[in-house]
Parts: structure tokens; sequence; C-alpha cells
């Protein structure tokens, strides 16, 4: 998920007005001067970044002739082509982001930037003058940055900031037909109580190959046997995986209470939602499988009423009822996982 770094300055008198109005649009992230690291962290639970001071995450200016540090995220001012190098190779060296400056976002050509880095391990954050151009640097090359680093002329445009990155990522999810459903015996199954209000088409990515995960329902929807329960999702037996904020895959034997995961309706729109509790039990099973474009994806679930896979058009999909023909919504992904992290190369999940 993309997110906004809130640059602070002195004095903090100013500084705090900004830092308080961010997290209560839930901006957590702040990129200050040494001298008011503590006191930015006094105010609540939040990540900060800074030179000195003791930050949670270090930031120096990028010097081609030192070696990069592990750990820490450089600058890079980037006013040639021989600069976009400079992020390319820190990228290669494998810093865990690099924040990149430039004067006018509209000479430097950024999409060479996010092409170059794409691929790696890398995130790449970017400074910006305006919402307006904050707004244009998380949506370039459609990929666009990690981040932007902005700092605020008003506590509206806070507000204006933390807009850009809510509810504004779409997942492509496409159609796969059934051909299997199958019963398969007990297992220990995973309930996910989210402590956010889930809508009819909304649930959780969920899928035993990383490759295609299925759009499980969440229990909004009253039935003969139960009241709805629109913070929970019946997500699957405890190897399965699921997508956290960050692109990467669980499985959801982690799952645990403070976590966050991905919560996806039936267009695609994703929202984050935090874990209030997580329940294993053991339960009765069963297979479904589908295919699209001559691949068979599957997921286990729970075998129960309450238990349903989305449709094309939002409509819920009980496990119980469902069958060979039905069409149910995946989210395909044609890379490999390398400790749940998306990467180029062949992995075979059967």
């Amino acid at each position: 998920m993309k997110k906004v770094i809130l640059k602070l300055s002195a004095p903090w008198s100013t500084a705090k007005e900004y830092a308080v109005e961010a997290l209560m649009h839930g901006i957590n992230a702040f990129y200050t001067p040494p001298e008011i690291v503590d006191k930015v962290k006094s105010l609540g639970s939040v990540e900060v970044l800074s030179e000195g001071g003791g930050a949670d995450i270090v930031v120096k200016a990028f010097d081609d002739r030192v070696q990069p540090e592990e750990g820490v995220i450089y600058r890079v001012k980037v006013t040639r082509k021989e600069d976009e190098e400079k992020v390319y190779s820190l990228a290669k060296a494998g810093a865990p982001a690099v924040i990149v400056e430039a004067e006018d976002w509209k000479i430097i050509p950024l999409e060479n930037i996010i092409a170059s880095i794409h691929k790696t391990n890398t995130e790449l954050y970017a400074e910006a003058e305006s919402v307006d151009e904050a707004r244009t640097l998380l949506q370039t090359l459609e990929l666009g940055v990690d981040a932007v680093i902005y700092e605020p002329k008003s506590t509206g445009e806070v507000a204006e900031l933390a807009k850009l990155v809510q509810s504004k990522d779409v997942m492509p999810l496409t159609a796969a037909e059934v051909i299997n459903v199958k019963e398969v015996g007990m297992g220990d199954r995973v309930c996910v109580d989210t402590c956010s209000i889930l809508e009819v088409g909304e649930g959780m990515l969920v899928g035993s190959q990383a490759k295609g995960l299925f759009l499980v329902h969440s229990e909004t929807l009253e039935t003969e046997f139960t009241s709805p329960r629109p913070f929970r999702v019946n997500a699957g037996p405890v190897h399965s995986y699921t997508l956290s904020p960050n692109g990467k895959t669980m499985y959801l034997s982690e799952l645990k209470a403070g976590d966050t995961v991905l919560t996806v309706n039936y267009k695609g729109a994703v929202r984050e939602a935090v874990v209030g509790r997580v329940k294993i039990e053991r339960r009765p099973l069963i297979l479904v499988e589908a295919e699209k474009d001559g691949e068979v994806f599957k997921v286990i679930l729970q075998n129960a009423e309450t238990v349903a896979l989305v449709g094309e058009n939002g409509e819920a999909l009980s496990v119980s009822r469902l069958k060979k023909g039905d069409k149910v919504l995946v989210y395909l992904s044609h890379k490999g996982r390398h400790f749940g992290k998306s990467v180029e190369e062949t992995i075979i999940e059967r």
C-alpha cells in the first residue's frame, strides 16, 4: 500500500499541530529534524525518519564514494541522467528505500526511475512540492512511487494528503470458472474478526497458491442459521495464503490481533483492516478448484452455509451450494513468492 510521509520542521508548536492532525487522519510516518524526533515519538505509535536523534529509520545523503550502510535510507538529488544511476545502484545494493528529490518533476523522467527499480525490493520515496504533485507522483506509470514526502502548509493539506492513499488502490480481479467442488475432511480453519464493518461484496483474498487467490466473502449477510457478523471473514485453513498491505503473502496461521490485513470488494477496491481476533477451530473442509485461461487455482474453505466466495456482480456464492460452471472472482499473480515477497521466478504450487 502507498503511504504519505509528513515532513515536519521547527518550531515544534507548528510541527505538533500538523502531526496531531496527521494522526487523526491515519498518517503515522514523519520525516523530521533530529531535535524533534523524541517529541514526535511521544505523540503515539509512529514511524520517524531523520538524520539522527534516535529515529526509527536513519536517512543520509548519498555519497557514491562511500559504501552504502545496511538499513539506511539514502537521499538522492536527481538533476541529470547520472543521478538516476545512483538510485538504481542503491536498489541493487539492497537499500530498503531511496528518497528522490528533484527541483522540477516535469523535467526529471520519474517513469525511468520507477521502471528501473520496480522489480527490486527497494521502495521509492519522492518529495513533492504540492498536494497535486503528490497525487501525480503516486500515479506515475500506474505503479507510482511507494511513498510521497510532503511538508504541509496548512492542516487542510494534511487531510487532502490522507485522501490520496485511502481506498485508492485497485486490484484487478477476474472471473474464474469452478471446475470441481469436493469435500476433503476435517482441518483447522481460521476466522478473522476485523475491527472494521465490511460491506456486501467485500472480503479477503485467500488461496492455496500465491499466484491465484480467491475473494472470500465476509459474513455480512443474514442466513437462516446465523445473524450477520459484518466484521468477520471465515477465511480458510491455517495453510492458506492471504495478502498483507505491503503486498506480501502471509499464512492465515500467522495472523494475530493487531495485525493489518487487506480487504477487497468485488470491484477491486482495496482497504486495510486491523485484526481484532483470530479464531482457529477444527471444522469440515471443502476444496474448490477454478480454471482461468487453462490454469487451475485452488482454495480450501470450511464447508458451511455461511462461507461464500464472491461472484462477478458481488453476490455471495455459498460453498455449500457451489457447482461446476459457477464464476467466482480471483486475483491472479504470475510472480513467484520468496518469504512471501513477490519475485520473478518459477515456483510450482499444486
